[in-house]
C-alpha cells in the first residue's frame, strides 16, 4: 500500500499485534501517545479485543514500532505487545 505524505510517495505497512492492556482509559492514552510519533500514519489500541494496530511508513516501521512500545509502556508499564 502506498500514500502521499508531505508531497512524497511512501510505502505504508500495517500490522496488528496482541496487546495486553488493563483498562479502556489506558488503551486510549496509549493510542494518543503512539499517534504523536513521527512516521505513524494511524494507531489503534482496542481494549476489548486486546489488539494494537499500527500503520506506519514501511522503511522505518521497525523503528516506529519500537518507539510505540516504549510510549505504551510509559502509560501502562505492565502492557505486553507481541
Amino acid at each position: 500500500m502506498s500514500a502521499t505524505l508531505g508531497g512524497r510517495k511512501v510505502e505504508i505497512m500495517k500490522k496488528t499485534f496482541k496487546c495486553e492492556v488493563d483498562c479502556a482509559n489506558c488503551a486510549a492514552k496509549m493510542e494518543d501517545a503512539v499517534k504523536k510519533i513521527e512516521g505513524v500514519i494511524s494507531a489503534r489500541v482496542n481494549f476489548m479485543t486486546q489488539k494494537f494496530t499500527l500503520e506506519a511508513e514501511e522503511d522505518i516501521f521497525d523503528k516506529v514500532f519500537d518507539e510505540a512500545v516504549k510510549a505504551c509502556k510509559k502509560v501502562e508499564p505492565d502492557c505486553e505487545i507481541e
